[in-house]
C-alpha cells in the first residue's frame, strides 16, 4: 500500500485556523476627577484671636533671612500639625496643588495664602474616635481577649492606608508588647491618641 499524501490545507481552512483579531476593547469610563483645590472659595471662620495665634506660630516657622512671613510648602503640614490638626500627607498635597518634591522645598507660602489651607484642613478633618479605632483593631483580635499580635499590627501599620515607615512603626510599638508578643489594643489606642 502506498503512503498517503499529506493534504494541503485549503485557503479557507487556513484563514479559519488563524486566530481572529480581538475586537477593540471598549474604553473604560474615566473616574471623575477631584477638582483642584481653590483657596479663593474658602471662607475664613477664624476669630481675630485665633488668627493672631496662627500668625505667632507662622513666624516661628519663617526661616527667611529678613523674616518675610513666608514658609516653604514642606513646612506647611508641620505648621498645621503644630496648630493641633492632623492632616494626612495626601490632604496636604491636595491643598498645596500636588507640588513636586523640588517644589516642596523651594516654593514659598505667605501667611495670607496659608490661612485658607488651614481653614480647609480644619473643616475637612473627620477624625476617628477612640471607639472607631478600637473597633477597627478588634477585627484582628482572633481570640476575643482584647489583644492583637504585635507582628500583625506592625504589618498593618506598614502596608495599609497611609503607610508608616519601619522606624515610625517601631517608635509607635516601643514597650507595647507583652511577653507573648501581643498588644492590648485598647491601651494601645489610648497611648496613640494621647501622643
Amino acid at each position: 500500500m502506498a503512503p498517503k499524501k499529506k493534504e494541503e490545507p485549503k485557503p479557507a481552512a487556513a484563514a479559519a485556523a488563524a486566530p481572529a483579531a480581538a475586537p477593540p476593547k471598549p474604553q473604560e469610563p474615566e473616574l471623575p476627577k477631584t477638582p483642584a483645590f481653590d483657596p479663593a472659595t474658602i471662607t475664613l471662620e477664624f476669630t481675630p484671636e485665633q488668627i493672631e495665634d496662627f500668625k505667632d506660630a507662622f513666624q516661628l516657622f519663617d526661616r527667611t533671612p529678613a523674616n518675610e512671613m513666608k514658609i516653604t510648602y514642606a513646612q506647611c503640614g508641620d505648621l498645621i500639625r503644630a496648630l493641633g490638626q492632623n492632616p494626612t500627607n495626601t490632604e496636604m498635597m491636595y491643598v498645596l496643588g500636588k507640588p513636586t518634591p523640588e517644589e516642596m522645598q523651594t516654593k514659598m507660602l505667605d501667611f495670607d495664602q496659608f490661612l485658607p489651607l488651614h481653614q480647609h484642613i480644619c473643616k475637612a478633618k473627620n477624625q476617628g474616635t477612640y471607639e472607631d479605632f478600637v473597633e477597627g483593631l478588634r477585627v484582628f483580635d482572633k481570640e476575643g481577649n482584647g489583644t492583637v499580635m504585635g507582628a500583625e499590627l506592625r504589618h498593618v501599620l506598614a502596608t495599609l492606608g497611609e503607610k508608616l515607615r519601619e522606624d515610625e512603626v517601631e517608635q509607635l510599638m516601643q514597650n507595647q508588647e507583652d511577653a507573648n508578643g501581643c498588644i492590648n489594643y485598647e491601651a494601645f489606642v489610648k497611648y496613640v491618641m494621647a501622643s
